[in-house]
This record gives structure tokens, sequence and C-alpha cells, in this order.
């Protein structure tokens, strides 16, 4: 007799913790990230309390082992997914900044060894807010993250890391930062590096979205780290898995925010009114909606397949690069009809909508920025 899977049937229904942190974040998201959101964006930075607040939610530490002061929670890539689209559905720019540290920990976790847990873990248990990031991308007009340009030289019981990252939340202001190094011979390796140390600088970038998170070019000059910063030690670091992983997280930060404009769009067409009738009377304007509801759905399918399989420990490469592909294309095409069915209003600060598009625009560049 052969035995049955556990569970054989396709099915998205949320255990009961998750949907308990689904109405927590979210509720969260609407309160104080969509509350802050277009102040944040006009300051080009997050409220001074906004990062003590989302150690409330507790987040960070829930799958650090209790050992270590965390909760012990096995890692979930379906909940971690989850948090990024519900914070995002509050506003994409303080998502990803709350998310950074995390990213940090599940590739730690994910990759490295018992000592470097026991090394770079208890800090993120610790009372305050410590911001960390994942410094992968390169200025580059096409990035591949296979063919990385910043190096990581051998030197006795040492690497120097040289080379130039660009993106990198918080920037030489992160307690940490892991930096994705091509090592001669070896291939790709992550270097836990503290934002203070010699030969880093960073600078911070203007972009016409992401505003008020804190994104820098950071140069890393001839940076010496001891050989316990590799990530893993001598097994190999598998980029792969890390920027699969990422694109997840990316995607899942796309129908957050595609969520947003659909939500928006909808209150405001069905109030607007034009010729004695609400303009969602006209069947160009409610085909636009639906196609926005379609392509979202589409969007967030592809996401949570993704997640499933990486939690499952099914393959997940196809899966995670076909929801960041989607999101990409689908999420800056429900941006644009977003403000393109709110008219002029579209085109004024007045309405958020232009808000998201602009940060829609970015998610066909980010690349390492948030794994789930």
């Amino acid at each position: 007799m052969t035995e049955q899977p556990v569970n054989p049937l396709f099915d998205l229904t949320l255990t009961e913790e998750q949907q308990l942190m689904r109405d927590t974040v979210r509720r969260f998201a609407q309160t104080e990230l969509r509350a802050a959101s277009r102040k944040s964006d006009e300051a080009r930075a997050v409220p001074d309390d906004f990062y003590g607040k989302t150690l409330e939610l507790g987040f960070q530490a829930v799958q650090i082992p209790e050992a270590l002061g965390g909760y012990g929670a096995a890692r979930s890539p379906i909940s971690n997914m989850l948090i990024a689209e519900d914070l995002a559905y509050g506003d994409m720019s303080m998502a990803i900044g709350a998310l950074s540290t995390l990213s940090f920990i599940n590739t730690v976790l994910d990759q490295g060894g018992a000592a470097q847990h026991q090394a770079l873990l208890p800090a993120f248990t610790a009372d305050g807010f410590h911001p960390a990031a994942i410094a992968l991308m390169e200025p580059s007009t096409r990035f591949d993250p296979r063919k990385l340009k910043t190096t990581a030289e051998k030197r006795g019981g040492s690497y120097v890391l040289s080379g130039e990252k660009t993106m990198v939340p918080f920037g030489a202001s992160a307690s940490l930062l892991l930096v994705i190094a091509e090592v001669q011979g070896q291939g790709p390796a992550a270097f836990a590096v503290a934002g203070s140390a010699s030969g880093i600088s960073a600078e911070r970038e203007s972009f016409m979205g992401l505003r008020p998170l804190q994104l820098c070019r950071v140069k890393l000059d001839s940076v010496e780290v001891p050989a316990a910063a590799k990530l893993g030690g001598d097994k190999p670091f598998d980029l792969e898995r890390m920027v699969d992983l990422c694109r997840i997280g990316t995607a899942a930060l796309a129908v957050g925010t595609g969520q947003a404009v659909l939500d928006y769009v909808k209150s405001y067409c069905n109030e607007r009114s034009a010729f004695g009738e609400a303009i969602t009377h006209r069947q160009s304007i409610a085909f636009m909606i639906a196609d926005i509801a379609i392509e979202l759905d589409g969007m967030r399918l592809l996401t949570y397949r993704a997640a499933s399989r990486a939690e499952q420990g099914l393959p997940f490469h196809r899966e995670a690069y076909l929801a960041r592909l989607q999101a990409a294309d689908k999420g800056m095409k429900i941006g644009t009809d977003g403000v393109q069915l709110l008219g002029g209003h579209g085109f004024i600060r007045e309405h958020p909508v232009e808000l998201w598009y602009r940060n829609l625009r970015a998610v066909s560049l980010l690349e390492g920025l948030v794994s789930v």
C-alpha cells in the first residue's frame, strides 16, 4: 500500500497563528506605515520611533533559537512572505527597512554555522533596534548576481574585501552588513562585516521611489575581516538559494503594494461621478479595475507557490524567478493603471497612488533586499 501525502490537496488556508500574525501586521501597516507614508516620502526619512515599534511585532526574534534569546520557532518562508506583503500594503519603503534586519537574520540562520549563530544573532534579541542589511547589488545597468565584481582575497587568516555595492539599506550606519563577494577559485561567498569597519564608506543615493528608505552606495576599500566572518566556513555559499528567497520577498512587496492600489481605486472610482453616475458604470473604467484584480491574483498565486515550495524543501528556483518576473511586469502596470484611473488626481500628491506607482517601479531593480 502506497503511503499518501499528509495534505495532497492544494490549500491556501492559513494556520491560526498565521492569520493572527496577518491581522496584527496589517493593523500595524495601516496605523503606522500608511499614516506616516506621505510625510516620510516628503522628508526622505522614517519617523524617529518607527524601527523601535517594529520590534514590538516580534518577527525579528521569532526564528532565533531560544538559547540565543529568541522564540525558537521554525523558519517559515510562507510566514515571512505574508509579513512582507502586509507591511508593503502600508508602505513598501518602510516595509523594506523593517525587513532588512530580518533578511540578514534569515540568511545567517539558513547558511551560517552554529558558531556564527552564537556570535551574530544575540544582538538582535537585545534591547533596541539593530539595523542590518544584505549588500548584494552592484552599480551596473544590468546587474547579474552571478557576475560579482566585489572580491574577497584570502590573506593568511583573513579576507580582504574590495568593491562597491549599491542600494544597501542603512549603509555604513548598519551594525552589520552581509557582503556578498567573489572569492577567487571558490565562487561567491558571504561575509558578516561591521558597518563601522575600517575601509567602509557610504553615500546615500536618491531614487524616484523608496524615498524614506536610507539606500546607500557602499564602497569597500581593502576591508579586512577574519576568516570566521565567512558565512558557513568552508561550506560553499548557495547564492542562488539566497537570491531566490529574496525574489520571493520582492514579489510579496509588489503584491502588498498592488493590493493597496486596487483597494484605493475601487473606492475612488465608485465615489467619483461623471454625467450623473459613478464612473465605474463605464466599461472602460470597470474593465481596467478588473484587469488590476486579475493581474494581482496572478502575482499572488505565483508568489505563494514559490514560498510554499521553499517551505516544503522542494526546488523553487523556477517558481521564484517567475514570481519576481510577474511582479516586476504586472506590478508596474498596476501602478500605471492606478494613476490613470484617478485622471488628473493621479498626478497630484493629495492621493497616494502616485507614491505607490513610484515604489512599484523599483521592483524590477531590486535584488537581495528582502529575504524570506
